[in-house]
């Protein structure tokens, strides 16, 4: 079983890679998150894998950290809930994001993935709670306020998101943002440098 993958970035589809590690090449189904966030090809890159095997064969999808993977496998052990719409799920938010949306019961949050109607969503928020992510978190309640406090970078791309901006691109403009603004920079000013690298 695979479970990490590290090589050249040989080619990127709208829904997986070719990941070229030691002169053989890997296809790996990934959601919109993790393509957003790839180095261009040609250059090195690494991905935690989850891998399936099923009758019609075995696929890989792949993942930026572990906790996006873990979140994944979790996902998919809610009834219901197939690759395809895990992968949506995360598509739309982080892990932390995730566990916040569980903590509060916010199936609202979830339904925002693609293919996920409000009774998947509440049965996620249903059976997720109290489940590990990985690194001693979980979605319980209690650990939610702490470790998943809102920050500017994640309500800048809900307000961009809002404005109509498609995920992917509003999380890599924020992310150029906040890489020019600092750390510290307030979610006002955050939303108006990403709107400037969105309208590049």
């Amino acid at each position: 079983m695979i479970g990490r993958l590290r090589g050249v970035l040989a080619e990127v589809g709208e829904e997986d890679l070719l990941i070229d590690v030691g002169g053989v090449g890997y296809i790996v189904r990934c959601g919109a998150r993790t393509l957003s966030r790839l180095p261009a090809v040609g250059e090195e890159t690494v991905l935690h894998i989850e891998t399936q095997t099923r009758e019609d064969g075995t696929r890989l999808y792949g993942f930026a950290s572990r906790e996006d993977r873990q979140a994944f496998t979790l996902l998919q052990g809610v009834q219901g809930v197939g690759p395809k719409a895990a992968l949506a799920v995360l598509d739309v938010m982080t892990p932390g994001e995730l566990a916040g949306a569980v903590a509060r019961e916010d199936k609202a949050l979830v339904a925002r993935a693609q293919g996920v109607g409000p009774k998947l969503a509440q049965r996620i928020v249903v059976e997720l709670k109290d489940k590990p992510i990985g690194a001693g978190l979980t979605f319980a309640p209690a650990a939610a306020p702490a470790l998943y406090r809102p920050t500017a970078a994640g309500e800048a791309v809900s307000a961009l998101m809002g404005l109509g901006s498609a995920e992917p691109m509003a999380r890599r403009a924020v992310e150029q943002a906040v890489a020019r603004l600092g750390e510290g920079a307030e979610v006002a000013a955050v939303i108006k440098a990403a709107l400037q690298e969105l309208g590049r």
